[in-house]
Protein backbone atom coordinates (compact mmCIF):
# COMPACT_ATOMS: atom_id res chain seq x y z
CA UNK A 1 0.00 0.00 0.00
CA UNK A 2 2.37 2.44 0.98
CA UNK A 3 6.08 2.22 0.52
CA UNK A 4 8.17 1.17 3.69
CA UNK A 5 11.30 3.44 4.21
CA UNK A 6 13.06 3.23 7.27
CA UNK A 7 13.21 7.03 8.50
CA UNK A 8 13.91 8.69 11.59
CA UNK A 9 10.55 9.66 13.33
CA UNK A 10 9.47 9.12 17.54
CA UNK A 11 6.14 8.02 16.30
CA UNK A 12 7.27 5.35 14.13
CA UNK A 13 6.48 2.70 17.04
CA UNK A 14 3.15 4.29 17.95
CA UNK A 15 0.89 1.23 19.25
CA UNK A 16 -2.27 1.05 20.26
CA UNK A 17 -4.37 -0.40 23.26
CA UNK A 18 -8.05 -0.90 24.18
CA UNK A 19 -8.77 -0.47 27.62
CA UNK A 20 -10.48 -3.40 29.41
CA UNK A 21 -13.94 -3.77 29.78
CA UNK A 22 -14.59 -2.45 33.30
CA UNK A 23 -13.24 1.38 32.10
CA UNK A 24 -15.63 0.76 28.51
CA UNK A 25 -18.83 2.91 28.87
CA UNK A 26 -21.61 -0.44 28.19
CA UNK A 27 -25.30 -1.08 27.12
CA UNK A 28 -25.50 2.67 25.14
CA UNK A 29 -28.05 2.53 22.49
CA UNK A 30 -25.88 4.07 20.07
CA UNK A 31 -27.52 5.97 17.01
CA UNK A 32 -28.45 4.19 13.67
CA UNK A 33 -28.99 7.53 11.84
CA UNK A 34 -27.94 6.92 8.36
CA UNK A 35 -25.57 10.07 8.38
CA UNK A 36 -21.76 10.35 8.23
CA UNK A 37 -20.63 12.05 11.42
CA UNK A 38 -18.62 10.80 13.91
CA UNK A 39 -21.28 10.61 16.29
CA UNK A 40 -19.17 11.24 19.69
CA UNK A 41 -17.41 14.52 21.27
CA UNK A 42 -15.19 13.93 24.06
CA UNK A 43 -13.37 16.34 25.72
CA UNK A 44 -11.61 16.13 29.71
CA UNK A 45 -14.41 16.05 31.68
CA UNK A 46 -17.34 14.15 29.35
CA UNK A 47 -17.92 12.04 27.11
CA UNK A 48 -20.96 12.55 24.55
CA UNK A 49 -22.56 9.96 22.69
CA UNK A 50 -26.16 10.65 20.53
CA UNK A 51 -28.16 7.54 21.10
CA UNK A 52 -31.60 6.38 19.74
CA UNK A 53 -34.38 8.16 20.83
CA UNK A 54 -37.80 8.06 21.11
CA UNK A 55 -40.30 11.00 19.75
CA UNK A 56 -36.87 13.53 19.06
CA UNK A 57 -33.53 13.22 19.20
CA UNK A 58 -30.92 12.86 22.28
CA UNK A 59 -27.67 12.32 23.58
CA UNK A 60 -25.76 11.17 26.24
CA UNK A 61 -23.02 13.46 28.24
CA UNK A 62 -21.49 10.96 30.62
CA UNK A 63 -18.59 11.97 33.37
CA UNK A 64 -14.82 10.09 32.20
CA UNK A 65 -15.04 8.18 35.30
CA UNK A 66 -18.34 6.85 34.93
CA UNK A 67 -17.83 3.90 33.31
CA UNK A 68 -19.05 0.34 33.40
CA UNK A 69 -23.04 -0.24 32.31
CA UNK A 70 -25.29 2.73 31.72
CA UNK A 71 -28.63 2.43 33.27
CA UNK A 72 -31.60 3.09 30.60
CA UNK A 73 -33.07 5.37 32.48
CA UNK A 74 -29.65 7.71 32.78
CA UNK A 75 -30.53 11.32 32.27
CA UNK A 76 -30.34 12.22 28.43
CA UNK A 77 -30.15 15.65 26.65
CA UNK A 78 -33.39 15.62 24.95
CA UNK A 79 -34.31 19.16 23.46
CA UNK A 80 -34.08 18.40 19.80
CA UNK A 81 -37.89 16.91 17.81
CA UNK A 82 -35.88 15.42 15.60
CA UNK A 83 -32.79 12.79 15.26
CA UNK A 84 -29.11 14.32 16.38
CA UNK A 85 -26.76 14.23 13.60
CA UNK A 86 -23.78 15.97 14.82
CA UNK A 87 -22.15 17.27 18.27
CA UNK A 88 -19.20 19.22 19.33
CA UNK A 89 -17.83 20.48 23.00
CA UNK A 90 -16.72 24.04 23.20
CA UNK A 91 -13.06 23.86 22.87
CA UNK A 92 -13.26 27.12 25.66
CA UNK A 93 -15.37 25.61 28.03
CA UNK A 94 -15.32 21.92 28.71
CA UNK A 95 -19.61 22.26 29.80
CA UNK A 96 -20.57 24.34 26.91
CA UNK A 97 -21.64 21.40 24.31
CA UNK A 98 -23.69 22.39 20.79
CA UNK A 99 -25.93 19.89 18.69
CA UNK A 100 -27.46 19.82 15.50
CA UNK A 101 -29.95 18.07 14.38
CA UNK A 102 -32.81 17.12 11.69
CA UNK A 103 -35.07 19.58 13.35
CA UNK A 104 -32.88 22.19 11.56
CA UNK A 105 -31.88 23.94 14.76
CA UNK A 106 -28.71 24.18 16.09
CA UNK A 107 -29.06 23.75 20.65
CA UNK A 108 -26.07 25.07 22.62
CA UNK A 109 -26.53 23.34 26.29
CA UNK A 110 -24.72 23.84 29.59
CA UNK A 111 -23.74 20.85 31.25
CA UNK A 112 -23.40 20.94 35.24
CA UNK A 113 -19.78 20.11 36.28
CA UNK A 114 -20.81 17.15 37.72
CA UNK A 115 -22.83 15.62 34.71
CA UNK A 116 -26.38 15.34 34.45
CA UNK A 117 -28.62 14.52 37.75
CA UNK A 118 -31.73 14.85 35.41
CA UNK A 119 -32.85 15.20 31.79
CA UNK A 120 -31.90 18.56 30.32
CA UNK A 121 -33.98 19.55 27.76
CA UNK A 122 -33.79 23.90 27.76
CA UNK A 123 -31.06 24.64 26.07
CA UNK A 124 -29.09 27.80 26.86
CA UNK A 125 -29.87 28.84 23.36
CA UNK A 126 -31.44 27.73 20.10
CA UNK A 127 -30.16 28.80 16.99
CA UNK A 128 -32.92 29.26 14.09
CA UNK A 129 -31.52 29.44 10.33
CA UNK A 130 -31.55 26.22 8.28
CA UNK A 131 -34.20 24.92 6.27
CA UNK A 132 -33.01 21.43 6.12
CA UNK A 133 -31.48 19.40 8.55
CA UNK A 134 -28.34 20.29 10.12
CA UNK A 135 -25.51 17.69 10.34
CA UNK A 136 -21.87 19.23 10.74
CA UNK A 137 -21.29 21.51 13.76
CA UNK A 138 -18.15 23.10 14.81
CA UNK A 139 -16.41 25.87 17.11
CA UNK A 140 -14.10 28.15 16.26
CA UNK A 141 -10.79 27.33 17.53
CA UNK A 142 -9.30 30.33 18.70
CA UNK A 143 -12.43 32.84 19.39
CA UNK A 144 -14.96 32.44 22.37
CA UNK A 145 -18.53 31.85 21.43
CA UNK A 146 -18.29 31.85 17.64
CA UNK A 147 -19.96 28.27 16.10
CA UNK A 148 -20.25 27.38 12.35
CA UNK A 149 -22.97 24.78 10.73
CA UNK A 150 -23.61 23.77 7.77
CA UNK A 151 -26.99 21.92 6.78
CA UNK A 152 -28.32 19.89 3.69
CA UNK A 153 -29.54 23.42 2.86
CA UNK A 154 -26.43 24.08 1.10
CA UNK A 155 -25.66 26.68 3.62
CA UNK A 156 -23.30 27.51 6.13
CA UNK A 157 -23.93 29.70 8.77
CA UNK A 158 -20.95 31.08 11.19
CA UNK A 159 -22.99 32.55 14.51
CA UNK A 160 -21.97 34.59 17.76
CA UNK A 161 -23.75 32.22 20.45
CA UNK A 162 -23.38 35.00 23.07
CA UNK A 163 -26.02 36.98 21.09
CA UNK A 164 -27.61 33.91 19.45
CA UNK A 165 -27.29 35.96 15.93
CA UNK A 166 -26.31 34.49 12.18
CA UNK A 167 -23.39 36.98 11.46
CA UNK A 168 -22.30 35.40 8.17
CA UNK A 169 -24.37 33.16 5.83
CA UNK A 170 -22.20 31.95 2.95
CA UNK A 171 -25.44 31.44 0.17
CA UNK A 172 -24.86 30.13 -3.39
CA UNK A 173 -21.35 28.91 -2.64
CA UNK A 174 -22.27 24.88 -2.39
CA UNK A 175 -24.30 23.81 -5.20
CA UNK A 176 -24.82 20.38 -3.22
CA UNK A 177 -24.65 18.75 0.15
CA UNK A 178 -21.82 19.86 2.12
CA UNK A 179 -20.06 16.69 2.92
CA UNK A 180 -17.74 18.49 6.06
CA UNK A 181 -16.14 22.00 7.28
CA UNK A 182 -13.32 22.38 9.00
CA UNK A 183 -11.27 25.71 10.26
CA UNK A 184 -7.77 26.55 9.88
CA UNK A 185 -5.47 27.08 13.27
CA UNK A 186 -6.55 30.13 14.29
CA UNK A 187 -9.62 30.27 12.57
CA UNK A 188 -9.08 32.87 9.60
CA UNK A 189 -10.02 30.57 6.77
CA UNK A 190 -12.57 27.32 6.76
CA UNK A 191 -12.37 24.67 4.08
CA UNK A 192 -15.55 22.69 2.80
CA UNK A 193 -16.02 19.00 0.93
CA UNK A 194 -19.18 19.13 -1.19
CA UNK A 195 -21.29 16.59 -2.85
CA UNK A 196 -20.24 18.44 -6.42
CA UNK A 197 -16.85 16.52 -5.71
CA UNK A 198 -15.30 20.08 -5.11
CA UNK A 199 -12.97 20.86 -2.27
CA UNK A 200 -13.43 24.85 -1.25
CA UNK A 201 -11.09 27.18 0.89
CA UNK A 202 -13.30 29.93 1.98
CA UNK A 203 -12.87 33.66 3.67
CA UNK A 204 -15.82 33.52 5.74
CA UNK A 205 -15.84 37.15 6.42
CA UNK A 206 -15.23 38.18 3.11
CA UNK A 207 -17.44 35.89 2.11
CA UNK A 208 -15.26 34.32 -1.08
CA UNK A 209 -13.76 31.65 -2.40
CA UNK A 210 -9.69 32.00 -2.48
CA UNK A 211 -8.86 28.21 -3.42
CA UNK A 212 -11.39 25.39 -5.04
CA UNK A 213 -10.33 21.95 -6.70
CA UNK A 214 -13.01 20.02 -8.79
CA UNK A 215 -12.90 16.19 -8.60
CA UNK A 216 -10.11 16.73 -6.06
CA UNK A 217 -11.77 12.53 -5.53
CA UNK A 218 -13.35 11.48 -8.38
CA UNK A 219 -15.64 8.48 -6.68
CA UNK A 220 -19.02 9.70 -5.83
CA UNK A 221 -18.91 8.79 -2.25
CA UNK A 222 -18.67 11.38 0.89
CA UNK A 223 -15.57 13.09 1.00
CA UNK A 224 -13.60 15.38 4.17
CA UNK A 225 -11.33 17.92 4.02
CA UNK A 226 -9.08 19.31 6.89
CA UNK A 227 -6.77 22.19 7.27
CA UNK A 228 -3.30 21.23 8.85
CA UNK A 229 -1.50 23.54 10.92
CA UNK A 230 0.98 24.55 8.29
CA UNK A 231 -1.93 25.80 6.12
CA UNK A 232 -2.47 22.58 3.81
CA UNK A 233 -5.40 20.79 3.07
CA UNK A 234 -5.80 17.19 3.80
CA UNK A 235 -8.23 15.19 2.03
CA UNK A 236 -9.90 12.00 2.23
CA UNK A 237 -12.44 10.27 -0.36
CA UNK A 238 -12.68 7.71 -3.41
CA UNK A 239 -11.36 7.19 -6.68
CA UNK A 240 -13.57 6.35 -9.84
CA UNK A 241 -12.82 2.97 -8.89
CA UNK A 242 -14.22 2.93 -5.44
CA UNK A 243 -10.61 2.93 -4.24
CA UNK A 244 -10.20 5.11 -1.09
CA UNK A 245 -7.65 7.59 -1.26
CA UNK A 246 -5.81 9.80 0.89
CA UNK A 247 -4.57 13.67 -0.87
CA UNK A 248 -2.70 16.46 0.40
CA UNK A 249 -3.09 19.93 -1.21
CA UNK A 250 -1.89 23.49 -1.39
CA UNK A 251 -4.49 26.11 -1.01
CA UNK A 252 -2.40 28.80 -2.93
CA UNK A 253 -1.54 25.84 -5.83
CA UNK A 254 -4.76 23.15 -5.93
CA UNK A 255 -4.62 22.16 -9.81
CA UNK A 256 -2.37 19.83 -8.62
CA UNK A 257 -2.13 17.64 -5.39
CA UNK A 258 1.14 17.57 -3.74
CA UNK A 259 0.32 14.13 -3.11
CA UNK A 260 -2.45 11.14 -3.40
CA UNK A 261 -2.00 7.44 -2.13
CA UNK A 262 -4.67 4.89 -2.45
CA UNK A 263 -5.50 2.61 0.12
CA UNK A 264 -8.01 0.05 -0.51
CA UNK A 265 -11.53 -0.81 -1.90
CA UNK A 266 -13.68 -0.46 1.51
CA UNK A 267 -16.73 1.56 1.18
CA UNK A 268 -16.11 3.02 4.53
CA UNK A 269 -16.35 6.91 4.61
CA UNK A 270 -12.53 7.89 6.22
CA UNK A 271 -12.67 9.97 9.25
CA UNK A 272 -9.33 12.28 9.89
CA UNK A 273 -8.51 13.34 12.47
CA UNK A 274 -5.51 15.38 13.10
CA UNK A 275 -3.08 16.42 15.69
CA UNK A 276 -1.14 19.91 14.84
CA UNK A 277 1.52 19.48 17.64
CA UNK A 278 2.97 15.83 16.19
CA UNK A 279 1.28 16.15 12.47
CA UNK A 280 -0.03 12.78 12.51
CA UNK A 281 -3.19 11.87 11.06
CA UNK A 282 -5.55 9.26 12.35
CA UNK A 283 -7.63 7.85 9.65
CA UNK A 284 -11.22 5.90 11.50
CA UNK A 285 -13.16 4.64 8.66
CA UNK A 286 -17.03 4.13 9.47
CA UNK A 287 -17.74 0.28 9.24
CA UNK A 288 -14.01 -0.06 9.47
CA UNK A 289 -12.23 -2.30 12.71
CA UNK A 290 -8.83 -0.61 12.35
CA UNK A 291 -7.84 2.99 12.78
CA UNK A 292 -4.43 3.73 10.24
CA UNK A 293 -2.32 6.59 11.36
CA UNK A 294 -0.35 8.79 8.99
CA UNK A 295 2.79 11.26 9.79
CA UNK A 296 2.64 14.61 7.55
CA UNK A 297 6.41 16.03 6.87
CA UNK A 298 7.74 18.64 4.42
CA UNK A 299 9.54 15.65 2.80
CA UNK A 300 8.53 13.31 0.13
CA UNK A 301 6.29 11.41 -0.13
CA UNK A 302 4.97 13.99 2.24
CA UNK A 303 1.97 11.31 4.06
CA UNK A 304 4.16 8.56 5.56
CA UNK A 305 2.51 5.45 7.25
CA UNK A 306 3.00 4.53 10.43
CA UNK A 307 1.18 1.79 11.57
CA UNK A 308 -2.56 0.71 11.68
CA UNK A 309 -4.63 -0.90 15.01
CA UNK A 310 -7.03 -2.94 14.40
CA UNK A 311 -9.61 -4.82 16.81
CA UNK A 312 -12.25 -7.21 16.10
CA UNK A 313 -15.64 -5.34 15.97
CA UNK A 314 -16.43 -2.84 13.56
CA UNK A 315 -17.09 1.01 14.70
CA UNK A 316 -19.92 3.11 14.56
CA UNK A 317 -18.40 6.47 15.20
CA UNK A 318 -15.54 7.60 16.95
CA UNK A 319 -14.58 10.55 19.50
CA UNK A 320 -11.07 12.05 19.56
CA UNK A 321 -9.86 13.56 22.85
CA UNK A 322 -7.53 16.70 23.10
CA UNK A 323 -4.49 16.85 23.71
CA UNK A 324 -5.06 18.29 27.20
CA UNK A 325 -6.92 15.66 28.09
CA UNK A 326 -4.22 12.35 28.04
CA UNK A 327 -2.18 11.06 30.67
CA UNK A 328 1.08 12.49 29.60
CA UNK A 329 2.84 9.86 32.63
CA UNK A 330 1.81 6.85 30.45
CA UNK A 331 3.37 8.41 26.96
CA UNK A 332 -0.15 8.95 25.50
CA UNK A 333 -0.17 10.86 22.41
CA UNK A 334 -3.92 10.43 21.82
CA UNK A 335 -6.85 8.76 23.12
CA UNK A 336 -10.40 7.71 21.07
CA UNK A 337 -13.40 6.44 21.97
CA UNK A 338 -14.51 3.85 20.04
CA UNK A 339 -18.34 3.07 19.45
CA UNK A 340 -19.37 0.20 18.90
CA UNK A 341 -23.39 -0.88 18.64
CA UNK A 342 -24.21 -0.73 22.64
CA UNK A 343 -20.96 0.24 24.00
CA UNK A 344 -17.83 2.84 23.65
CA UNK A 345 -14.33 1.76 24.17
CA UNK A 346 -12.10 3.84 25.30
CA UNK A 347 -8.33 3.14 22.90
CA UNK A 348 -5.04 4.95 23.63
CA UNK A 349 -2.46 5.30 21.47
CA UNK A 350 1.13 5.09 23.44
CA UNK A 351 4.53 5.61 22.68
CA UNK A 352 7.27 3.18 23.94
CA UNK A 353 8.95 4.32 26.95
CA UNK A 354 12.15 4.60 25.23
CA UNK A 355 10.87 7.86 23.61
CA UNK A 356 11.40 10.17 26.64
CA UNK A 357 8.58 12.37 27.93
CA UNK A 358 10.81 15.21 27.67
CA UNK A 359 11.58 14.48 23.84
CA UNK A 360 7.65 13.38 23.17
CA UNK A 361 5.93 16.65 25.55
CA UNK A 362 8.51 18.99 24.33
CA UNK A 363 6.27 20.69 22.29
CA UNK A 364 2.98 23.26 23.59
CA UNK A 365 -0.65 22.47 23.18
CA UNK A 366 -3.71 24.68 22.66
CA UNK A 367 -4.95 25.24 25.91
CA UNK A 368 -8.58 26.00 27.01
CA UNK A 369 -8.77 29.74 26.82
CA UNK A 370 -9.61 31.66 24.10
CA UNK A 371 -7.06 34.01 22.21
CA UNK A 372 -9.85 36.98 20.88
CA UNK A 373 -13.67 37.97 21.34
CA UNK A 374 -16.70 36.81 19.14
CA UNK A 375 -16.84 40.65 18.62
CA UNK A 376 -13.17 40.96 17.77
CA UNK A 377 -13.09 38.34 15.21
CA UNK A 378 -16.34 39.60 13.04
CA UNK A 379 -14.78 42.61 12.95
CA UNK A 380 -11.59 41.11 11.34
CA UNK A 381 -9.05 40.28 14.06
CA UNK A 382 -6.97 37.06 14.17
CA UNK A 383 -5.97 35.34 17.08
CA UNK A 384 -3.37 32.22 17.51
CA UNK A 385 -4.27 29.41 20.06
CA UNK A 386 -3.25 29.99 23.31
CA UNK A 387 -0.49 27.19 24.05
CA UNK A 388 -0.17 25.12 27.54
CA UNK A 389 3.08 22.45 28.08
CA UNK A 390 2.15 19.15 28.99
CA UNK A 391 5.54 18.23 30.29
CA UNK A 392 3.69 18.30 33.74
CA UNK A 393 0.28 17.36 32.54
CA UNK A 394 -2.79 19.28 31.95
CA UNK A 395 -4.52 21.13 35.41
CA UNK A 396 -7.60 22.29 34.56
CA UNK A 397 -8.50 25.71 35.72
CA UNK A 398 -10.59 26.07 39.27
CA UNK A 399 -13.22 28.52 37.03
CA UNK A 400 -14.51 26.90 34.42
CA UNK A 401 -17.60 28.94 33.97
CA UNK A 402 -18.28 31.92 31.17
CA UNK A 403 -17.44 35.07 31.50
CA UNK A 404 -19.55 38.50 31.74
CA UNK A 405 -17.45 40.39 29.12
CA UNK A 406 -20.06 42.08 27.02
CA UNK A 407 -23.88 40.88 26.46
CA UNK A 408 -24.09 37.49 26.49
CA UNK A 409 -27.09 34.72 26.43
CA UNK A 410 -25.52 32.38 27.72
CA UNK A 411 -24.30 34.18 30.99
CA UNK A 412 -27.72 35.54 31.17
CA UNK A 413 -29.38 32.25 31.84
CA UNK A 414 -26.41 30.44 33.70
CA UNK A 415 -26.38 33.28 36.27
CA UNK A 416 -28.80 35.68 37.43
CA UNK A 417 -25.94 37.43 39.44
CA UNK A 418 -25.36 39.12 35.88
CA UNK A 419 -28.45 40.78 35.86
CA UNK A 420 -27.23 42.58 38.69
CA UNK A 421 -23.93 44.31 38.33
CA UNK A 422 -23.63 46.78 36.03
CA UNK A 423 -20.01 46.60 34.74
CA UNK A 424 -17.64 43.69 35.41
CA UNK A 425 -14.41 44.18 34.51
CA UNK A 426 -13.18 41.46 32.21
CA UNK A 427 -10.42 40.15 34.74
CA UNK A 428 -13.27 39.89 37.09
CA UNK A 429 -14.15 35.92 37.80
CA UNK A 430 -17.41 34.49 37.38
CA UNK A 431 -19.50 33.57 40.35
CA UNK A 432 -18.36 29.59 41.12
CA UNK A 433 -20.23 27.04 39.18
CA UNK A 434 -20.38 25.13 42.63
CA UNK A 435 -22.46 27.29 44.32
CA UNK A 436 -24.67 27.93 40.98
CA UNK A 437 -25.03 24.37 41.55
CA UNK A 438 -25.87 23.51 44.80
CA UNK A 439 -28.49 26.71 44.33
CA UNK A 440 -29.75 24.68 41.26
CA UNK A 441 -30.23 21.60 43.15
CA UNK A 442 -31.99 22.88 46.12
CA UNK A 443 -34.06 24.81 43.72
CA UNK A 444 -35.60 21.64 41.68
CA UNK A 445 -35.54 19.71 45.12
CA UNK A 446 -37.99 22.75 46.35
CA UNK A 447 -40.03 22.22 42.64
CA UNK A 448 -40.38 18.28 43.28
CA UNK A 449 -42.21 18.67 46.75
CA UNK A 450 -44.19 21.45 45.67
CA UNK A 451 -45.55 19.29 42.66
CA UNK A 452 -45.54 16.24 45.20
CA UNK A 453 -47.57 18.58 47.62
CA UNK A 454 -49.66 19.94 44.24
CA UNK A 455 -50.54 16.33 43.51
CA UNK A 456 -51.86 14.65 46.49
CA UNK A 457 -53.89 18.28 46.90
CA UNK A 458 -55.58 17.48 43.68
CA UNK A 459 -55.93 13.50 44.88
CA UNK A 460 -57.66 15.04 47.84
CA UNK A 461 -59.55 17.72 46.13
CA UNK A 462 -61.52 14.47 43.84
CA UNK A 463 -62.31 12.55 46.82
CA UNK A 464 -64.11 15.64 48.63
CA UNK A 465 -65.66 15.86 45.45
CA UNK A 466 -67.10 12.85 45.07
CA UNK A 467 -68.23 12.69 48.92
CA UNK A 468 -70.18 15.81 48.18
CA UNK A 469 -71.73 14.35 45.19
CA UNK A 470 -72.81 11.12 47.17
CA UNK A 471 -74.11 13.37 49.74
CA UNK A 472 -76.29 15.81 47.28
CA UNK A 473 -77.87 12.41 46.27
Amino acid sequence: MFRRVVRASKFRHVFGQALKNDQCYDDIRVSRVTWDSSFCAVNPKFVAIIIEASGGGAFLVLPLHKSGRIDKAYPTVCGHTGPVLDIDWCPHNDQVIASGSEDCTVMVWQIPENGLVTGLSEPVVVLEGHSKRVGIITWHPTARNVLLSAGCDNLVIIWNVGTGEAMIQLEDMHPDVIFSACWNRNGSLICTACKDKTIRVIDPRKEEIVGEKEKAHEGARPMRAIFLSDGNVFTTGFSRMSERQLALWNPQAMDEAISVHEMDTSNGVLLPFYDPDTSVVYLCGKGDSSIRYFEITDEAPFVHYLSTFTTKEPQRGMGYMPKRGLDVNKCEIARFYKLHERKCEPIIMTVPRKVSQALLYAFDTAGPDCAIEAEDWFEGRNGEPILISLKNGYVPGKNRDLKVVKKNILDNKLSKNAENTGTVNKSASSTPSIKNEGKLEEILKEIKSLKDLVSSQEKRIIQLEEQMSKIAI
